[in-house]
């Protein structure tokens, strides 16, 4: 498959297409890939500047073709729910004209609703068509989570929480987490099955993650 030069709005892993479409976050996570490489793969995901819906569909449509992709993912190098209007404009298009084949997921570290207040998120993410979310949690409690993701607010723990719980039911919803020294996987299982979502971890490989 071709590989594309510059910085890339989106790239691919196996079948899922990946939108990169910001690189702000409100966390600073010691562990994030960021920290130690420009990108994934042959693709840089260190952006100039924030793209525009028109450039986002742009570039999807230049790369839709290529395969048959077994869904579209809204992840790269910062928090996707920091351009929230810019996920549920994609999200439609994306609905209207390849709903039938693809499927939407969202990686988040489930912070949308300190990121865009006053605004029910996860009623607007289901209308605009996204099936599953995928939420980082990477703490099993908040004293870890402000110890290992730096976050921006001080309520980030609980709210990401609050989140998880308004999503189960309106989509398939699952947690992860890195496998990080500091973290306890057995309590953040718990968290899950608490709340009634899957868990899924990854392997943590020191000065990559």
């Amino acid at each position: 498959m071709l590989l594309r030069k510059g910085r890339n709005i989106v790239y691919w892993l196996g079948n899922s297409l990946y939108l990169n479409i910001t690189n702000a976050c409100p966390n600073n996570c010691y562990f994030c890939i960021r920290n130690f490489k420009d990108g994934v793969g042959s693709f840089n995901l260190k952006l100039f500047k924030e793209p525009s819906t028109s450039e986002v569909l742009t570039e999807i449509q230049s790369v839709i073709n290529l395969k048959n992709w077994s869904e579209i993912v809204f992840c790269g190098f910062g928090e996707r729910m920091e351009r929230l209007d810019r996920i549920l404009e994609v999200s439609r298009w994306i609905k209207k004209n390849y709903g039938k084949i693809v499927s939407i997921r969202i990686d988040t570290n489930g912070q949308g609703y300190l990121l865009n207040r006053g605004r029910e998120i996860v009623t607007e993410l289901k209308e605009a068509g996204v099936d599953k979310i995928s939420v980082s949690l990477n703490a099993h409690d908040k004293k870890t989570y402000n110890h290992i993701c730096k976050p921006s607010y001080i309520d980030a723990f609980e709210s990401i929480l609050e989140f998880i719980a308004k999503a189960k039911g309106n989509f398939d919803v699952e947690i992860t987490a890195v496998v990080i020294p500091e973290l306890n996987v057995s309590k953040i299982e718990e968290i899950a099955q608490k709340i009634g979502v899957q868990f899924r971890k990854g392997e943590y490989i020191p000065g990559f993650w």
